[in-house]
């Protein structure tokens, strides 16, 4: 057990580079050897909160090279006791010897993850001079969401979104050392229709982002709603937007943003147009046309949390 590394959230916020996390992550959706099976996810009741709360089990291997297990609690009324809504612990080993070499705090791990993720995707999705964006929520990965999408595109402009103004004030002060401009605002409307791109990663169980508003050539980021009960776009802009995923396993039974839509026959399967290994493999090229809308939604894959707990355990060890 001496030699168990011991990877904090600190030394994870200050040791990522999300243009190497980005390639890394690229890397991982171009192998064929790394094997993922359904992830657990299990509700179970919170008495005290009078709301459900959700663990997530997330393992992974890459055979004669590494393995892995996230294990993660989701208890949205956390707030009340003035703690993070997602907690848990990344189990990293040895594949072939099943050694543990390492434990990870799994909030950080996943929200660099997650960024990186939907800036990824947004390489391939959003037009290549997207230069502004609105940020919806103002949580843990706002501003690693902003950060990540601003590494892949020449943002210069970005306006947070919260239900408290406060909070989108506090976001914006965070990023005053960007090389972007950060404006807090009351209200969606006022710039959903302006920007090029749209990152949503909120706890919402009703639509944020509505069709409506929506312009020819916006890309839209739904990182939330990791529930089928949960969405942050209405069915106007699903039924609008090519839309992607970042896998199929998980993008067509997770997340009521997806699963909604499809129960309501406002999309068929068929409509989703590719996930993050055709992406990244060629298999699908992503934007068709700078005038297309495009959606990406992401529920999360154990393959990002297996190359994202290597990334940083290489960070660590070459310290």
């Amino acid at each position: 057990m001496e030699n168990i590394k011991l990877i904090d959230g600190k030394f994870i916020e200050n040791n990522t580079d999300f243009v190497n996390l980005i390639a890394a992550l690229k890397h991982g959706f171009l192998s064929k050897d790394i094997i993922v099976p359904l992830r657990h996810h299990h509700d179970f009741p919170n008495p005290k909160t009078n709301s459900d709360s959700t663990m997530l089990l997330m393992p992974s291997w890459n055979p004669n090279k590494n393995a892995g297990v996230k294990i993660v609690t989701v208890s949205p009324k956390n707030g009340q006791y003035n703690l993070p809504s997602i907690n848990g612990a990344y189990i990293y080993l040895d594949a072939t010897t099943g050694v543990l070499k390492a434990i990870l705090n799994a909030k950080s791990l996943t929200v660099k993850r997650t960024a990186a993720a939907s800036a990824l995707a947004s390489s391939f999705l959003s037009n290549k001079d997207a230069s502004s964006l609105l940020m919806i929520g103002t949580g843990a990965l706002s501003t690693n969401l902003i950060k990540a999408h601003a590494s892949v595109r020449p943002i210069s402009d970005v306006y947070v979104w919260g239900r408290s103004l406060k909070k989108a004030q506090a976001v914006c002060d965070q990023l005053n050392n960007e090389k972007f401009k950060s404006t807090p605002i009351e209200t969606i409307e006022e710039k959903i229709s302006e920007v090029s791109i749209i990152s949503c990663a909120t706890l919402s169980k009703t639509p944020l982002v509505f069709g409506k508003y929506l312009r020819p050539g916006q890309h839209i980021d739904l990182v939330g709603a990791y529930k089928k009960d949960m969405r942050e776009a209405d069915n106007e802009t699903i039924s609008k937007a090519s839309i992607f995923v970042d896998t199929f396993q998980g993008g067509l039974k997770e997340s009521g943003d997806i699963v909604i839509p499809i129960k309501e026959g406002v999309i068929n399967t068929s409509d989703i147009k590719a996930d993050l290994f055709h992406l990244c493999s060629q298999a699908h090229y992503g934007r068709e046309h700078s005038n297309d809308i495009t959606v990406f939604k992401s529920v999360g894959h154990a393959l990002e949390d297996l190359i994202a707990a290597n990334y940083y355990y290489n960070t660590y060890t070459n310290a």
